[in-house]
């Protein structure tokens, strides 16, 4: 019987010679935010829900950018804003209409956008962010949550669950404490210091929702025990900004942080984030005291195509039911995968917000299906060792690439053919872990 890895090898074989030759050029043989084993599949075109690689395969397509496609690959109002601009200039050198608009336009879907910065990338952001709140606060001190990430950069590296602490100075990890996402010990933390700048999390909970915070009252709590303390709450919504509703998790929860952190969705799936908040805290970066002032210069920050694509698709989350469409498909697959899993006897739980759907095999739960109450450690428990790295290859010879195995991010593109497809691709991908012995 050939095997799950065995099948994968034979169905991506072009991609395979593309990783080997690779290596030799770029370490890891391409750009690969979630590592995938034995190999990568390559892929050169996408439309809508579907993408087709290297090797002719077509698949419906879950990773959705890493979610920042919330309206589907190539989406023709998109392109045709960015082909526009394209041919106008890519690069003046100086503010653009464009930036404006975009700006204004973020302004009017997120309730606490009193400004808005931009950057080039997620990571960008949050980094901008941090040194924002420490230069408002004059604390050095930053509080994040265990497995939430929020970029590459040094101060967000500790405990993130996906990058490691080598490169980093000591001095620069001492400046971060990381805690459990409980209200109680971040109280007791900001009770007996008085040198915390921030505190900054995920919106919906470590990786995307994957290991969900407690409830969305949690973040009301942080949001009355930073106030009371005087510490800047930076909420990350890079994920989670204009999908989990229009104006993000900070308005289907009705909370309000000091800063909100932004890329994907907003820059309509070009490079491209944004910092929104308080005026009196990112207007330091237009102070007319050089002594107060925080420099913030970047080539591309605000450049003039991504600004176009944000605007292409913040207009279309404005006018067009794009967020219904992709949470209807995302509540309609969620319950076709636990139909599947109880058709085939095979203990899992589907759960996730909004057109973010997660998988844990091997783990039940009785909540609502959308912020799952399992402790962490069960979630992480329940795709431990091959597991997670099997599914996504399985799925993917069935002809569904997902998010690392273990997640779906749904676009206002997908229909229901699409999830009938993918329905069908994870009840076979089940059978072949059963005959691979891992279920």
């Amino acid at each position: 019987m050939v095997t799950i890895v065995e099948r994968y090898m034979q169905k991506f074989k072009k991609s395979a010679q593309l990783y080997r030759q690779g290596e030799d050029t770029i370490p890891g043989g391409g750009h690969q935010s979630r590592v995938v084993h034995p190999f990568p599949h390559y892929v050169n075109e996408a439309r809508g829900a579907l993408k087709w690689d290297v090797d002719g395969n077509e698949l419906v397509d879950y990773n959705m950018g890493f979610g920042a496609l919330l309206i589907g690959h190539a989406h023709p109002v998109m392109v045709e804003a960015v082909s526009k601009q394209l041919a106008k200039g890519s690069h003046m050198g100086t503010p653009s209409e464009l930036e404006l608009r975009w700006a204004e336009l973020i302004k009017d879907a997120m309730p606490t956008a009193e400004r808005v910065r931009f950057t080039s990338s997620g990571t960008e952001s949050t980094y901008l962010a941090i040194k924002l709140a420490r230069a408002y606060t004059g604390k050095k001190m930053l509080i994040k949550f265990h497995e939430h990430y929020h970029g590459w950069h040094d101060y967000v590296s500790k405990s993130s669950g996906l990058n490691t602490q080598i490169g980093i100075p000591d001095e620069t990890l001492s400046t971060v404490i990381v805690a459990q996402p409980d209200v109680a010990e971040v109280e007791q933390i900001l009770e007996n210091r008085d040198d915390i700048a921030a505190v900054i999390f995920e919106a919906t909970g470590a990786h995307w929702g994957q290991f969900p915070l407690p409830n969305p009252k949690f973040v009301h709590d942080i949001r009355a025990l930073t106030a009371k303390h005087g510490v800047v709450m930076i909420m990350d919504e890079v994920i989670c900004g204009f999908r989990i509703s229009r104006g993000g998790a900070q308005s289907r929860f009705d909370v309000k942080p000091d800063l909100t952190t932004m890329a994907k969705i907003v820059a309509g799936g070009l490079p491209g984030g944004a910092v929104a908040g308080r005026g009196d805290i990112l207007d330091s970066i237009s102070s007319p005291d050089e002594t107060t002032r925080i420099p913030h210069p970047g080539t591309f920050n605000g450049n003039p195509i991504s600004a176009a694509a944000g605007i292409a698709v913040l207009e279309l989350i404005a006018t067009e039911p794009i967020n219904e469409r992709a949470d209807t498909m995302a509540d309609l697959l969620k319950q076709s995968l636990r139909d599947s899993l109880t058709k085939l006897e095979v203990t899992g739980h589907v759960y996730g917000i909004s057109s973010i759907v997660n998988l844990a095999l091997g783990a039940e739960c009785s909540c609502s299906g959308e912020i799952c109450t399992l402790p962490h450690p069960e979630l992480a428990a329940s795709m431990h060792g091959d597991k997670t790295t099997l599914i996504k290859l399985a799925m993917l010879n069935e002809g569904v690439d997902t998010m690392g195995g273990i997640g779906f991010m749904l676009s206002s593109a997908h229909t229901e053919n699409e999830v009938g497809r993918t329905v069908e691709a994870f009840e076979r991908s089940l059978t072949a872990l059963r005959n691979d012995g891992i279920l």
